[in-house]
């Protein structure tokens, strides 16, 4: 296994301590790559590579959906997709 790819960051950070503690340096034995940008990610040792969500636009988003559902009534279900951003630090 070259890298690992968690689902969110607390799972990274899980993944983290579990190589720690079975001998395997990161990056150099094993890359990972968390998902969410997480605060907790910048202080691993080392520092957590992850995928930022747009949390804030995510929120708004859902908001003004929700809002025009309460007075517009029914919505055709649509597919709304928002960029993520690759944060490079030290464990990939």
């Amino acid at each position: 296994m070259d890298a690992i790819f968690a689902a969110s960051d607390l799972m990274a950070v899980g993944v983290l301590r579990a190589l720690s503690r079975a001998g395997r340096r990161v990056p150099d034995d094993v890359a990972v790559i968390g998902f969410d940008d997480l605060p907790v990610g910048q202080h691993t040792d080392p520092p957590l590579t992850t995928v930022r969500q747009p949390v804030e636009e995510m929120g708004a988003r859902m908001t003004r959906e929700l809002i025009g559902l309460i007075v517009g009534g029914p919505v055709a279900p649509r597919r709304i997709v928002l960029d993520t951003e690759l944060v490079l630090r030290a464990s990939a």
